[in-house]
């Protein structure tokens, strides 16, 4: 099987460019697995590729170098089934150290199972600016951006994502930052949002040498740090009314509203997510920074009494706090809409310390 990891922070837009990939190879007579991957259950992402009949399994409850049996075992029931030909894999991200932790162990361990491909990693373009050009205000702590940085050390090539929603200008300031950083390492321009590079991606996708050799030199004290700022939060529940409401209308009301309460308080945004499922359509509302729009990334176009709503949020605030905000933002929205909610699971936290189940310092 050929192994595509593709990596990036938080809101990155990992989960779209994966879909775009996906659908582009099955257009070329291609059998695809996705494994998505998350610190706990109940992944917007994993409901939504599914909701576009893509066939996903999910590693839930760590990362992927930490739960890596559970990685290959995942696969294996994907190959089982479907008997893929590539399989799409997306980390937490929060996540670096991935060449060391998860491609080289394929490579070594498993030399006649996986070809793996070289390592994609997608830059987020608003936090990207900060943190590449150093400004005081990043958005994040210096623990916090030393892992975004080392997301992008270790990459095979570089994704310039979201240029559908900046200018030339921004698009060749982007560039400039990370020709400066990161010298010698391809970059493309891309949008996964409209399919723009998707052919020079897949092209990038498909080259053979000796690729995902870059092992990290990693401070894991100051990484488990980094990711422990981050309040992390996953929440399902359904909402109900007598009266029919549009269902885009909760998402976008819902990551509206979060987005106001969180500037308040002065909690910076790594990733917002929610889907909402009807019996008649679904649809998906994100925001991938504080300063940012409310997007909806995929318009369900229907009216509904009921709805399953499953939230994400990774937000640089205490766990406990985020938990608040969430049934807060939740109830003001479903009182706007005559509607009322049921909480069925919330599950908040911080992440623990990553401890690889391998790492191999030695690139095969």
């Amino acid at each position: 099987m050929r192994f595509v990891l593709i990596g990036g922070f938080l809101g990155a837009g990992k989960t779209t460019t994966i879909a775009r990939l996906a659908g582009y190879y099955q257009q070329q007579g291609l059998r695809v697995g996705i494994v998505t991957n998350d610190q706990a259950a109940d992944l917007v992402d994993t409901h939504s590729l599914r909701s576009m009949g893509f066939s996903v399994g999910e590693v839930a409850g760590a990362c992927f170098c930490c739960h890596f049996d559970e990685l290959t075992e995942t696969i294996g029931r994907l190959g089982d089934d479907q008997k893929p030909d590539i399989i799409l894999a997306e980390p937490v991200g929060s996540c670096t150290d991935l060449v060391a932790t998860v491609v080289q162990p394929l490579v070594q361990l498993y030399p006649d199972r996986f070809q793996v491909a070289p390592y994609g990693v997608i830059l987020k373009p608003s936090h990207g600016r900060k943190i590449l050009g150093n400004e005081a205000a990043g958005g994040f702590s210096p623990k916090a951006a030393y892992i975004f940085t080392k997301q992008l050390e270790e990459a095979d090539f570089i994704l310039l994502n979201r240029i559908d929603q900046l200018s030339d200008e921004q698009v060749g300031e982007l560039e400039d930052l990370l020709k400066d950083r990161y010298p010698g390492v391809p970059v493309l321009k891309f949008s996964a949002r409209e399919g723009t590079g998707i052919e020079a991606l897949v092209q990038l996708l498909d080259q053979q040498g000796a690729f995902g050799q870059k092992v990290l030199e990693l401070d894991y004290d100051i990484y488990a740090e980094g990711e422990a700022e981050l309040g992390w939060l996953n929440a399902s529940l359904v909402v109900e009314s007598e009266v029919p409401f549009f269902l885009d209308e909760l998402l976008t009301g819902l990551i509206g509203q979060l987005r106001s309460q969180l500037a308040e308080s002065g909690a910076e945004t790594a990733h917002l997510k929610t889907i909402g499922m009807a019996e008649d359509g679904h649809g998906v509302a994100n925001l991938v920074s504080s300063d940012s729009a409310v997007e909806l990334s995929l318009a369900s176009d229907c009216q509904t009494r009921r709805c399953d709503l499953i939230v994400n949020a990774r937000v640089a605030t205490d766990p406990e706090e985020l938990e608040r905000e969430i049934r807060g933002a939740v109830t003001a929205v479903v009182d706007r809409l005559d509607a009322v909610v049921t909480f069925r699971q919330v599950q908040s936290f911080r992440p623990g310390r990553p401890v690889p189940t391998h790492r191999m310092t030695t690139p095969s």
